[in-house]
């Protein structure tokens, strides 16, 4: 196989240098005529010289330069036609990631491993997902591609992933926690002898034993930094090994830089004993920075602390959707019953569900019936009635009644699992308003190394002849070292899309991801697919016009007798109809379905037909037959079913699809909150502007009689006008409209093709969660601009103030400790305020 980066031979000719070899299955295909669809839109790619696809062996292979095309465009090609390309999503933990400059080198290990399609680092969540080719780089191998660059990486079980993440940070916090708590203890007691020696100074005498005072400080400082803070030269050792700098090189050379000028001075002194020592006291006591290298480490490791414990809050959201499985299940056997561990059950097994009880798994109800709550899955609060033949969803709670019901989907296959897979996946990825923060992350510590050089030679040069010079120099260079936060960088825009994408999850709304987020805070017109999506799909009886003597229920009841062993849904509408009224179906026979007419019965002696207009040809009637009364319902926007007896027009039935529940609610919501709405709808206008008047859209805005790739079309036409677009539907014939729009939100009771082509999926099935999708879209991107303004505005503010650029004209200084603290409080800041969106939607 040829992997994406060239690394791989191919079959064939030979490519030339310039260009590479994409080869990867191709799932979905049905005919030769998908094969070239598929290979059509490849070739019509930038950069594409190439590209085959064999249904037969349901492969594609393309041959492309890298300079003007890759394999996410082109795998986003296949999978916007509605298939699906064979990759797989390799979730690794990281571990010794510090800054964005760790993530950027963590992405390019990845990405240049065989195989690899798409690789992104999340920071706040401390993982790496990685889009392979089937057959290209394996868990392992990708762990150890990682690992070459200086991190620990390894790939996480899914089954138990999340209680061994979880464990992992624990420790992480416990480490922290006891680290921090010695650096403070060991910064006090430095404080406290330097503070000492400085009030001894002040008083004019000599305290007692300054040597020993000298040596403590020169000892307790070296524990703080040697061991307290050996994770910190343990990271820039690895970043030195690349050819890098990261975090930790900030603050392992700024704290060796204070301790080993104070060493270098401490040890001069005390090689002059107690004399020299005492000397040093009365004259140049502020020329050590033990207190300010231990401080500072202790400042740094309580924000990493801080911080930690700051992101484990960011990924609650996906632990409490994991909590949702029970242990284990109640499985019938044999005979009785027995209680197994969930990873036993199997589909085929019977599951008892007692009242209360949390659902294990995916299935069937068989038996048995309950009202089920699924808020914690859809963002429903209203609890879902359950008989035989219904859905259930491992997760959701019982209510008061117990059931059976037949596994269908476990492990993975559930919907929990996969809400839980796309949430981490969305959580991995990065919006496009971090790329600039990237790009500044891979110069910001070069830049800082060197800003804490020049500050340095500035000092000494301004100082030169006072007896200072080197001590104000070295503690302005500390302060420009440390107090530089390349942290804040890395974290403003994942920790917010954690949290963000968490919530959504919490309100049944899946966002895939950092760059879903930021297009729907830009949409301006909402586009709704009409059946199933603003109405249920199933059709309810709206009018039942007699003609001539026959009554309103007698035409009705006729028309259900006919219709009574139909499937069709409209023919199932109006037998609930006649049941709804109280009227009994009375039995018919000679039962004949017409093929694309109606159906056919003998009731009484009396032959009866139901259907549409080609009913009327078969009874021998004209095609126009009572076409006022027919037009009229059309107008309203109902389906027209022809009664006839006996070759007479007995009566008419009008039918509708059913808007949904909180549909003009939902329409007002996104006009209130300034965006457009639009119907698109492959059924004809007249029942397309009655659902619209219905829900409250213009008649303007509805767009009727198309294909699926004509509400492409239309949405492309609002693109070029400069609309920003969302497009919601349920069904296969929306997946190409899905894939058009800036966004596509399909609803979780849809099609697997519209789920797939969407990037938010609305998990309940219901439209009145597109305003919250909006909302949350919206106030994610919000935090995320205060997360980077605030990143960028400390740096910009803080690292001159530390060099020392208001100290000629107004004395202001600061103080290596206070940028240490200054530093460990702004990322902290930054996971603070991502934490707000909790409360989001």
């Amino acid at each position: 196989m040829s992997d994406p980066n060239g690394t791989g031979g191919g079959t064939g000719a030979a490519a030339p240098p310039a260009t590479r070899t994409l080869e990867v299955p191709v799932h979905g295909m049905t005919c030769g005529a998908c094969a070239l669809k598929i290979g059509g839109a490849l070739r019509k790619a930038p950069g594409v010289t190439e590209a085959a696809v064999n249904f037969a062996t349901e492969r594609a292979r393309v041959v492309y330069d890298p300079a003007r095309t890759g394999p996410t465009e082109l795998l986003g090609r296949v999978r916007a036609l509605g298939y699906r390309p064979g990759t797989d999503v390799v979730r690794l933990a990281v571990r010794g990631m510090t800054c964005a400059s760790c993530l950027a080198r963590v992405e390019a290990a990845l990405a240049a491993a065989p195989g690899v399609v798409h690789a992104e680092v999340n920071l706040a969540t401390e993982t790496a997902l990685a889009e392979v080719v089937a057959g290209g780089a394996t868990p392992a191998e990708l762990a150890a591609a990682v690992g070459k660059v200086g991190y620990t990486a390894e790939a996480v079980d899914e089954e138990r992933g999340a209680e061994r993440e979880e464990r992992v940070r624990q420790a992480e916090v416990r480490d922290l926690a006891w680290k921090t708590g010695v650096a403070a203890l060991i910064s006090a007691a430095v404080m406290d002898l330097a503070m000492g020696a400085h009030v001894a100074a002040a008083l004019g005498c000599a305290p007692g034993r300054p040597a020993t005072g000298l040596l403590a400080q020169l000892l307790l400082a070296a524990l703080a930094q040697f061991w307290c803070g050996a994770r910190f030269y343990r990271g820039a050792w690895f970043a030195l090994r690349r050819g890098s700098s990261d975090m930790n090189t900030l603050v392992a050379g700024g704290t060796s830089v204070a301790w080993l000028y104070s060493a270098w001075v401490a040890l001069g002194l005390l090689a002059a004993g107690d004399e020299g020592a005492a000397h040093a006291h009365h004259n140049a006591a502020s020329a050590l920075y033990f207190d300010s290298a231990a401080m500072i480490i202790a400042f740094v490791l309580l924000g990493r602390f801080l911080e930690a414990r700051a992101k484990r809050r960011t990924s609650e959201a996906v632990r409490r959707l994991a909590a949702l499985a029970p242990a284990t299940a109640r499985v019938v056997r044999g005979e009785g019953e027995a209680e197994v561990p969930l990873a036993e059950v199997r589909p085929g097994d019977v599951v008892v569900v007692r009242p209360g009880e949390r659902i294990a798994v995916d299935g069937v109800v068989v038996e048995g019936a309950s009202a089920v709550d699924e808020s914690m899955l859809t963002g429903e609060s209203v609890p879902v009635d359950k008989e035989p033949g219904a859905n259930v969803f491992g997760g959701a709670v019982n209510g008061a009644g117990a059931f059976r019901f037949e596994a269908r989907a476990v492990g993975r296959g559930t919907l929990l699992a996969n809400i839980i897979r796309l949430v981490e996946e969305a959580q991995g990825a990065r919006a496009p308003v971090q790329r600039l923060a990237d790009r500044v992350a891979g110069v910001f510590v070069p830049f800082v190394l060197a800003a804490g050089a020049l500050t340095f030679v500035v000092w000494v040069a301004a100082r030169w002849e006072a007896p200072d010079a080197w001590a104000a120099a070295v503690r302005a260079a500390v302060a420009v070292l440390v107090v530089a936060c390349p942290c804040a960088l890395g974290l403003a825009t994942p920790t917010a899309i954690q949290v963000g994408t968490g919530r959504g999850a919490e309100l049944g709304i899946l966002i895939k991801g950092g760059e879903a987020l930021e297009r729907l805070e830009r949409v301006t017109l909402v586009a709704f697919d009409k059946t199933g999506t603003l109405t249920r799909g199933e059709f309810a009886v709206q009018a039942v016009v007699p003609v001539g003597s026959f009554p309103e229920d007698a035409v009705l009841r006729l028309a259900a007798a006919a219709e009574s062993q139909s499937e069709h849904p409209l023919g199932r509408a109006v037998v609930r109809a006649c049941g709804g009224r109280g009227l009994t179906v009375p039995p018919a026979g000679a039962f004949k379905a017409l093929v694309g007419s109606g159906v056919e019965c003998v009731f009484d002696g009396a032959r009866i037909l139901v259907g549409g207009r080609r009913v009327l040809e078969r009874a021998g009637l004209a095609a126009d037959a009572e076409a006022e009364r027919v037009a009229t319902l059309e107008l309203e926007g109902a389906t027209v079913l022809h009664v006839v007896r006996d070759g007479a027009v007995i009566g008419l039935i009008g039918l509708v699809d059913t808007v949904k529940a909180g549909a003009r609610e939902t329409v007002a919501r996104l006009a209130g909150r300034g965006s457009a709405v639009a119907l698109l709808t492959g059924d004809r206008r007249s029942a397309a502007e009655a659902v619209a008047r219905g829900v409250g859209i213009a008649d303007a805005e509805v767009r009727a009689g198309l294909l699926p790739a004509e509400k492409a079309g239309a949405i492309g036409e609002w693109q070029k006008a400069g609309r920003v677009v969302a497009m919601v539907g349920d069904g296969i014939n929306d997946a190409p409209a899905l894939a058009q729009a800036d966004v596509g939100i399909a609803l979780g009771s849809g099609s697997a093709v519209a789920l797939e082509a969407a990037p938010v999926v609305l998990v309940g099935g219901e439209v009145a969660a597109v305003p919250r999708a909006l909302a949350l879209g919206a106030a994610t991107m919000r935090v995320i601009r205060q997360n980077l303004a605030w990143a960028f505005g400390y740096n910009l503010v803080l690292i001159p103030i530390a060099a020392g650029a208001l100290y000629p004209g107004f004395g202001i200084s600061l103080p290596p400790m206070a940028a240490a603290a200054a530093m460990a409080l702004s990322s902290v800041s930054v996971v603070a305020n991502s934490l707000r969106l909790r409360r989001a939607g």
